[in-house]
């Protein structure tokens, strides 16, 4: 799986990762995710989600289960979509990194 490179993931020092993301609940599978930059994951980019084992089109991120992880938002420092997430209502769990 290459990593996605753009402005976003320069703008925040070019080091990326691979994530996958499950529900802190179930331990279900979510999601694949680029996590660009250092710091806590407090929204998941649209763009940056791979390999979604729930509908990534809905208002609200579920896991597959039902349990509500985050709700979508616009965020408007970069015009982007993304899910902002609740707190700790995933685990991420590094699969490769790059720089």
């Amino acid at each position: 799986m290459s990593l996605i490179s753009d402005q976003y993931r320069e703008a925040r020092g070019g080091y990326s990762r691979t994530n996958t993301i499950t529900c802190e609940k179930c331990g279900s599978f979510v999601c694949s995710y680029q996590k660009d930059g250092p710091g806590n994951l407090r929204r998941m980019y649209i763009d940056r989600i791979t390999s979604p084992a729930v509908s990534i089109s809905k208002k609200e991120l579920l896991c597959p289960q039902g349990h509500l992880l985050g709700i979508k938002i616009n965020y408007e420092k970069e015009n982007r979509s993304a899910y902002r997430l609740f707190v700790d209502a995933v685990i991420k769990t590094v699969v490769s990194s790059k720089k």
